[in-house]
């Protein structure tokens, strides 16, 4: 005889109460225009009575699900870093070389960062702000560990071969990676205003695509 499915498994979802269902599809279709509205003008410009105009709900029902336009504003940053934290973990690296393995968490950052813009608008703004509201989620730490841990394994494979540098550290290479994909995102208008060149022109994606792992690789030492 079949066995029936679990309690929390698709035929669970299928039978939740059509009020919950909804409720949830609400929530993020909230997230979904807040994001939007966040993104494009900032957490000061940004206004709930909009997001409210745009969604199938309104104002006091968004306060009733967040709280607040701060507490919205946090669970925006929430769902965005979770979003990326979530791929970065989900990478199947264990199979492959480390020098192999660094490339592909470069590459996979590179390729969300590309399609992720609203991303790259709302951690830029948050620095505008001093990271403010992202020091008053508790969930957002949490978040950085296990992706810290995909890297370091990593990196300790490396050592452990005698490829990688012993004093590489994981948050530093985090940073190089980020930093070279949030620049190429963030800084696309003022640099092509400046120096004439589309750092998303089409026909560069790959050249800087491989020159995000080329960075990484030669810093840690691997040929």
């Amino acid at each position: 005889m079949a066995s029936s499915a679990p309690a929390d498994g698709p035929a669970a979802a299928e039978n939740s109460p059509p009020r919950q269902r909804d409720a949830a599809r609400t929530r993020e279709e909230i997230l979904d225009l807040a994001t939007e509205e966040f993104a494009d003008k900032g957490y000061a410009g940004a206004r709930v009575d909009e997001i409210a105009a745009r969604t199938r709900t309104t104002k006091r029902m968004i306060y009733y699900y967040f709280g607040g336009k701060e507490q919205l504003y946090v669970a925006v940053l929430e769902r965005a870093y979770a979003v990326i934290r979530s791929i970065e973990r989900e990478l199947d690296v264990e199979h492959l070389d480390p020098v192999q393995a660094i490339r592909s968490l470069a590459e996979l950052t590179f390729d969300h960062h590309e399609s992720h813009p609203a991303f790259i608008r709302l951690v830029t703004i948050e620095n505008i702000d001093h990271g403010a509201h992202l020091a008053k989620s508790a969930e957002l730490p949490g978040l950085a560990t296990p992706a810290l841990e995909v890297l370091t394994g990593i990196l300790e494979r490396g050592r452990a071969e005698g490829r990688f540098r012993s004093d590489a550290d994981a948050l530093d290479v985090h940073m190089v990676i980020s930093s070279f994909c949030v620049f190429r995102t963030a800084n696309r208008h003022t640099f092509q205003a400046i120096f004439g060149r589309d750092m998303l022109a089409p026909q560069r994606r790959e050249q800087y695509r491989r020159m995000v792992g080329d960075l990484v690789v030669r810093y840690l030492g691997a040929e």
